[in-house]
């Protein structure tokens, strides 16, 4: 893929467009992801650094960055709270928040990583009843 996707926050004051080809996509079930999305698991793609173009509300990104290693960094909307694009210090690599892009980025999850981590519950997932929106009670 080599066309620009555009994405953004939940309040839509960050828009950014990303451009491929992307690296990688993880689905990390690891308890930092855990905790940093407050779901089971972030749905990660990672690709170079000089792939993004800050649209609007780059002034609005905040970036946590832990004080102890190994812990990871998080970069969000400081209106909604919405995670979005940042480099890892670690890797140098844009890492990009799979549900705040707009399209399809053309790339699937290549894998589940830190599964041994998943929540405890997470297996239940794939047999639970499935809806098109809200069920009716």
């Amino acid at each position: 893929m080599s066309e620009t996707i555009k994405g953004g926050c939940l309040c839509g004051r960050v828009q950014y467009q990303v451009s491929g080809p992307f690296d990688m996509f993880h689905i990390c079930h690891c308890s930092q992801c855990q905790r940093s999305t407050g779901s089971a698991h972030a749905s990660n793609i990672f690709t170079s650094k000089d792939s993004i173009e800050w649209l609007a509300g780059a002034e609005l990104v905040k970036r946590f960055d832990p004080d102890e290693p190994g812990v990871i960094s998080k970069a969000f909307c400081t209106h909604c709270g919405s995670l979005v694009p940042y480099v890892s210090s670690r890797s140098g690599k844009l890492i990009i928040p799979a549900g705040g892009l707009s399209d399809d980025p053309g790339i699937k999850p290549q894998d589940n990583i830190f599964w041994k981590d998943r929540a405890d519950w997470y297996d239940t997932v794939a047999g639970a009843p499935r809806f098109d929106g809200f069920p009716k009670k």
